[in-house]
């Protein structure tokens, strides 16, 4: 014979305060958890969603990052009329050659600032990735303008439209602010390559160049050609490619996060056991009660085990509910190739918040298995006798 759930659901109402103090322990695991997933989460969305296999990116050989890299103009002279390159409505090629420093800026999370990458770029380079105004205009060539992404104007109170920046040999005005989605662009600053170049002082040794295929077919061909190319001595790799290599900045935050989050989880797990230990020993006489009337010590052992995992899922329930208002809030971390802090979003979206569920449903199990059998295993005289 089974016994009704409603037994369960009444037992945990009764000793609410009990109840109550168990489930905000697993709440607050869960939410350590989901906080360090929404952070993983968006900052892996920002690099990967934004790339594209048709995108090129062409370096020095051996560079791993666009700051660390040197091209010439004469290189991409040669470069940029190899077969295969899509074209714009001019017939002009969508190549584009670009310099990229670092500038430091005070942030809202820092006075002293924070390194944000600068870019100067061609016309092309805009129209290669597809880039849309959310505020102002574009800058205009050799003028010291520039257009900074969506997360570096939401982080940087100088960097807002219509604000003024110090760098190179003199003051920029923001003229407009770009939404390039979840793209690592909504943390970088753009302006006129033969500017940004002529401040730093820097107009032939240039950083990369970033050009786009016909289609991702000729895109491997593509990249395969300039690898092969002795006198561009340049190394060639999709969009793709180069931001799954910059997601390694998530690496350490995801690991530390899990760890914390797993040493929490065993603290809960023993809070939940201590719980359904209290239960069972306060409700010994019930325990014997429901013997007497015919049920089995299975029936037992499934009904206290399944109001572990009531109260672990009113624990993940509300600690998803914690994470929740994270969702959407504007960070930022340090990528260990560029140098540079790379804003985005957290996402606690429908798939993190079922990890949270799961992790907290084991906790539960792993809580109340063993006071569940303790239950089931009691004799019915010896039951009965306990006060």
């Amino acid at each position: 014979m089974r016994i009704p759930f409603s037994y369960n659901i009444r037992n945990l109402v009764v000793r609410k305060t009990t109840t109550i103090m168990t489930a905000l322990g697993i709440a607050l695991t869960v939410a350590v958890l989901l906080s360090v997933l929404a952070l993983v989460n968006g900052l892996q969305t920002s690099l990967r969603s934004s790339g594209d296999p048709k995108r090129i990116l062409v370096m020095r050989k051996g560079a791993t990052a666009e700051l660390t890299s040197g091209v010439t103009r004469q290189a991409f002279q040669d470069l940029k009329f190899k077969p295969g390159i899509a074209r714009d409505s001019a017939g002009q090629p969508l190549a584009s050659l670009e310099i990229v420093t670092v500038i430091n800026l005070p942030s809202v999370d820092s006075e002293a600032g924070m390194n944000v990458t600068t870019r100067g770029l061609l016309q092309p380079g805009i129209e290669i990735r597809n880039l849309k105004l959310a505020e102002g205009r574009w800058f205009e060539s050799g003028r010291r303008e520039l257009v900074v992404g969506k997360g570096i104007a939401a982080r940087y109170p100088d960097a807002r439209l219509g604000g003024t920046l110090k760098f190179g040999k003199g003051e920029w005005t923001v003229v407009g602010v770009v939404d390039a989605g979840t793209g690592p662009i909504n943390s970088e600053i753009l302006g006129d390559l033969n500017q940004v170049a002529g401040d730093l002082n820097r107009m032939e040794g240039l950083s990369a160049m970033w050009l786009v295929a016909e289609d991702e077919i000729t895109a491997k061909s593509l990249i395969n050609s300039i690898n092969d190319d002795v006198k561009l001595t340049a190394q060639a790799k999709s969009e793709v490619e180069y931001l799954e290599a910059q997601t390694s900045s998530a690496a350490p935050i995801q690991f530390i996060g899990i760890f914390v989050s797993l040493i929490m989880a065993v603290g809960s797990s023993f809070a939940a056991m201590n719980t359904m230990y209290a239960a069972v020993s306060r409700r010994a006489r019930e325990v014997g009660t429901l013997r007497v009337l015919g049920f089995s010590k299975g029936s037992i052992l499934t009904s206290f085990f399944l109001e572990s995992l009531v109260l672990a899922l009113v624990g993940g329930v509300l600690g998803c509910l914690l994470a929740l208002p994270l969702n959407g809030l504007t960070t930022g971390v340090g990528n260990n190739l560029t140098f540079s802090e790379i804003a985005f979003n957290f996402r606690v979206g429908p798939d993190t918040m079922a990890t949270g569920i799961v992790f907290a449903l084991v906790m539960g199990a792993l809580g109340g298995l063993f006071p569940a059998r303790s239950a089931a295993r009691k004799e019915i005289l010896t039951a009965l006798r306990e006060i």
